[in-house]
Formats: C-alpha cells, sequence, structure tokens
C-alpha cells in the first residue's frame, strides 16, 4: 500500500515538473519569438529608411563634399539650371573613365618638369563632377545621362553624331547631344580645365578647377531652344583683319558666346554671304583696315533687313587701328565715333593680359546703364578694361537712341594714342562701351536693330572673362549680349581654387559607404541578434 502511493507521489512530481518544464519553455518560446518579431521589424525599419532616403537623394539631392575646396560639388548657378532642364541630354566622354586618374599623374609630371613646382591636378574631377550632374538633373524635367567609350576600340560611337556635328571628334573629348544639336569639349579644353589661376606668380603657383562653367554651358547650349546665329568678320579677300594679338582676343570672346548659346560661324566680310536670314548678329572683330562701301553697304543692309530690323551688331575696336574712315563714317551714322585717346586713370588695378603674355595696368569701370546690363551675380567685383579707346556720342539728326552702357571712373582722364606729347585729357568720365538703336514703328508694332560698340579688345581676353571670381568682364559683357539680343540670360560660374594635400570622399568611396549603412550595418545588427536569440533559447 505505501509503495503505491510513493509511486502516486512520484508520478505527480513528475507531471508538476513537467508542467513546470512546458510552462518555462512555453515562456522562453514566447519571449524569444517576439524578441525576434521586434528584432526583425527594427532591421526592416531600418533598411526600408536607407532605401527611401536613397530614392529621395536622388530625386532631391543634397550636397555632401567634405573635401575642402568643394571639388566634387556644383554651384547653385549649375543646380539651378538643371533644375530648370526640361529635355534628354546625352554626353559621351571618348576615353574610359579610369583613364582620369592617369591623366591626372601624367599632367602632374608634366607641369613640374616644365615649371619645377608640385601642384595637384585632379583630373578625375570631371567623371565624379558629370555624376553630379546626372543626379542633380533628376530634380527636374529632364535627364542627363554619361556614358564612357573607347574609340580606339570602338570608333563607331561617334559616327552618329557627325550627321550634326562638322568638327572632329577625337579621343579624351566629350560630346553633348539633344536632339539634333551637339557640342564638343576638345582635349585641349578637357587639359585646360585644370589650370594656373591668373593670381599666380612666378614662385607659387595655384591651381584652378574651371571646368564646371565649360560643361554647364554646353549642356545649356544643346538644350537652347532658341539658340542665335552670329557671323564673326574674320577675314577680307582671304586676308585676316587682325594682326596674332588681336586674334586671340578674338578667339577668346568667340569661345565665350559659343559657351553661352551662340552658334558662331567665322566669315569673310567680303566675298562670304551676311544673310539675314542665316544669322541674328554680326561681331565685326577688331578690324584692322578699312572696309569698302560694298562691304559697309552689306552691314548696313543687314542691320535694315529689308525694313524689318530685329538684327544685331558688335563692333570691337582695334586697339592700334586709328585710320578707318569708311568704318568711322559707317559709326557716325548710328551716333558714335571712336576718338584715338585712351582711358586711364591714376588708381588703376595689375592685370594679366594672355593674349600680350604679360602684365599690364587697367582703369576700372562702372555700369551706367542698369537695364542694357541687367542685374550682376556680383556687382562689387571690378570692371576692367585695359587699351580702352574712348567712344564718343555725336550729335546727327537721325532716328538713333544712344545708350552709354559702361564708363570709366570721374576720376579718369585721357592720354594721345597718336600723339605721345599731347597734354592729358581732364578728369571725368568716358565711354568704353555704347549701344545705338535703330527702330521702325509698324502700326503698333516697333522694330528695331542694335549696335554695341566695345572699346577695349582687351577686356575680352580670356584672362578678363574666364576670372570670373575676380573680375565682372564675364557678367557685364554676356548679360548686354543676351538684353541686345533678346535671349535667355546666361550662367557665369566662378573658377574653384584646388587646395593641395586633402583628404576626398569620391563618388565611388561614397558609394561604398552607403552600401555599408544600407546593407552591412543591417546584417551585422541581424547576425547578432540571431546569436543572441540562439544562445537566450539554449540556456
Amino acid at each position: 500500500m505505501s509503495n503505491k502511493k510513493e509511486d502516486m507521489e512520484k508520478v505527480t512530481d513528475t507531471a508538476e515538473t513537467s508542467k513546470k518544464s512546458a510552462s518555462g519553455f512555453g515562456k522562453k518560446l514566447k519571449y524569444g519569438s517576439m524578441s525576434a518579431v521586434v528584432m526583425v521589424f527594427v532591421i526592416a525599419i531600418v533598411i526600408v529608411v536607407n532605401l527611401i532616403c536613397g530614392v529621395l537623394n536622388k530625386r532631391y539631392p543634397i550636397k555632401v563634399d567634405l573635401t575642402p575646396d568643394k571639388r566634387y560639388d556644383l554651384t547653385d548657378e549649375s543646380i539651378n539650371a538643371l533644375k530648370n532642364m526640361d529635355k534628354d541630354v546625352e554626353i559621351t566622354v571618348t576615353t574610359p573613365r579610369n583613364s582620369f586618374a592617369s591623366m591626372s599623374a601624367q599632367y602632374k609630371q608634366m607641369f613640374y618638369q616644365y615649371y619645377g613646382q608640385n601642384v595637384d591636378m585632379p583630373y578625375e574631377i570631371i567623371p565624379e563632377i558629370l555624376d553630379k550632374y546626372s543626379v542633380y538633373a533628376e530634380a527636374g524635367k529632364g535627364s542627363i545621362s554619361v556614358k564612357y567609350a573607347d574609340i580606339n576600340k570602338d570608333p563607331d560611337v561617334i559616327a552618329r553624331y557627325k550627321t550634326n556635328y562638322n568638327g572632329e571628334i577625337g579621343e579624351n573629348n566629350i560630346i553633348f547631344s539633344c536632339g539634333d544639336r551637339v557640342k564638343v569639349i576638345d582635349q585641349d579644353s578637357v587639359v585646360g580645365m585644370i589650370s594656373p589661376s591668373q593670381a599666380s606668380s612666378q614662385n607659387k603657383i595655384d591651381m584652378v578647377f574651371n571646368g564646371e562653367s565649360l560643361i554647364t554651358a554646353n549642356i545649356m547650349s544643346v538644350t537652347d531652344s532658341n539658340p542665335k546665329k552670329v557671323a564673326i568678320t574674320a577675314s577680307m579677300n582671304g586676308n585676316s583683319l587682325w594682326d596674332q594679338t588681336h586674334g586671340s582676343l578674338i578667339s577668346s570672346f568667340e569661345e565665350f558666346l559659343g559657351k553661352n548659346g551662340y552658334d558662331c560661324t567665322e566669315i569673310d566680310v567680303a566675298s562670304d554671304d551676311l544673310s539675314s536670314e542665316k544669322y541674328d548678329m554680326v561681331v565685326v572683330a577688331a578690324p584692322a583696315f578699312d572696309f569698302s562701301e560694298d562691304i559697309i553697304s552689306k552691314l548696313s543692309d543687314f542691320l535694315y533687313n529689308g525694313g524689318n530690323y530685329e538684327k544685331n551688331m558688335i563692333y570691337i575696336q582695334n586697339f592700334y587701328a586709328t585710320d578707318l574712315p569708311n568704318i568711322a563714317e559707317f559709326l557716325a551714322d548710328w551716333k558714335i565715333q571712336i576718338g584715338t585717346d585712351v582711358i586711364l586713370d591714376d588708381d588703376m588695378t595689375q592685370v594679366r593680359i594672355s593674349a600680350l603674355g604679360s602684365v599690364d595696368y587697367a582703369p576700372m569701370l562702372s555700369v551706367s546703364d542698369t537695364e542694357a546690363v541687367g542685374t550682376l551675380p556680383n556687382d562689387t567685383l571690378p570692371i576692367v578694361a585695359p587699351g580702352t579707346r574712348v567712344i564718343n556720342v555725336v550729335s546727327k539728326n537721325n532716328e538713333s537712341v544712344i545708350n552709354e552702357v559702361i564708363k570709366s571712373k570721374s576720376t579718369s582722364y585721357t592720354a594721345s594714342l597718336v600723339d605721345q606729347s599731347a597734354d592729358k585729357g581732364p578728369n571725368g568720365e568716358y565711354n568704353a562701351i555704347v549701344k545705338s538703336r535703330k527702330e521702325s514703328a509698324s502700326g503698333i508694332s516697333v522694330h528695331g536693330s542694335n549696335l554695341l560698340v566695345i572699346g577695349s579688345p582687351f577686356m575680352l581676353d580670356s584672362a578678363m572673362l574666364s576670372n570670373s571670381n575676380t573680375y565682372n568682364n564675364a557678367a557685364v559683357i554676356i548679360n548686354t549680349v543676351n538684353n541686345m539680343t533678346g535671349k535667355d540670360s546666361g550662367v557665369i560660374i566662378p573658377e574653384k581654387a584646388i587646395q593641395q594635400n586633402n583628404i576626398s570622399l569620391t563618388t565611388g568611396k561614397a558609394k561604398v559607404i552607403e552600401i555599408i549603412v544600407i546593407l552591412v550595418i543591417p546584417i551585422a545588427i541581424a547576425v547578432a541578434g540571431a546569436v543572441v536569440l540562439l544562445r537566450r533559447k539554449n540556456r
């Protein structure tokens, strides 16, 4: 009897023990499952949030550049232009992407051999910054696609551009295309995206990156729905109109117009047709010789345009040419006369003139007609014009309306270019840029043609136009020309100083960080959670 009682107690104890064990296992399973669910839920949230941030960053990119010189970032001017773009642009780089790193080493060595100075020439900025263009374009209605092609292995990649582009396309070029419009940055210009600053000295050479200005300008040019056609008078009866110095200045100005959406064609002013149907504007580019009466009539007919007007002309004075009677008579008909005096000032600034390869002094000018010039990005920067011939307004009984656009300061004076012994002229404001307009009314409509006269060819020097951090020449010129032709305002982008010895966060490195944050860290958390869960389960 006692044995049966003991056996019953053992069974009861065993049952209670089993019940407790089952209860404990149930609790472990319950809390372990909840921990696992919470952990998976948290990991899922982290991954989803990271993916959403990645998508938002592509649509509304956040500018992150940890380099001190912000070399991989775009300026607000470029970003705004991309946001306003409503067309699709294809950019083709005719060299493999990784070749830019070897280019950096190559030109750095060449620079050291030539100048004896070690400088940073990071051409890898170019592909990195092209990536930024693609990203920021997503914030607008258009898009930018970038591809790289080795034309030595695949020469047919550039064949499709030949229909709409007459120039040569070679290795290390950057091709921009939108519809039937094609622009190309050639190899020399690509190399020139990194160059010595105008502020450099013989003892210390500072490098700048001006590629963003060139890239943005070409994107805007191929997407321009209203491009202006410009004839540049380069020769007369087969003979060049310029000497070497003025040729360099006009080439700089032609390149500048091309960057800002003007399609320029060099013509022979005597033999080529100056059709008002073909061209919107003609640039009479610093002629060293007088024009014949036939050429003067051709220019007048272009501006008159059969009574319809609506044409434009820029006349750039040749610094040395003082005896051009037919041209002088043509200008006088527009109430303009170019004197033989040069504008000087006791307070002049030192400037480097690329066309002359030397340093000179220039008077600082100011805007006289704010309506003609428009809004400047930074109106505190000076306008410099070395070698400015005085532009006088003459009285003549005709319909011309004169606008004195740019003048010298009241402290300036003049000196004769032809008579070195002549006394200097009185202090006062002198015209450096003048615009004349002739109009014709037809009912309630008014049509007019414009003539813009620039007294200094040197203010169009590449050093003056490219150094937009220091001078206002580029902004003043392009604003004035755009306002005159009715073209949308251009974008003037300052060059970037390249600082030495900095740590760069490239797009490749940023991609690695993105993978780590979006995938590696969440997976690591999941693995750690699983390990903890298994350890708790096995206790």
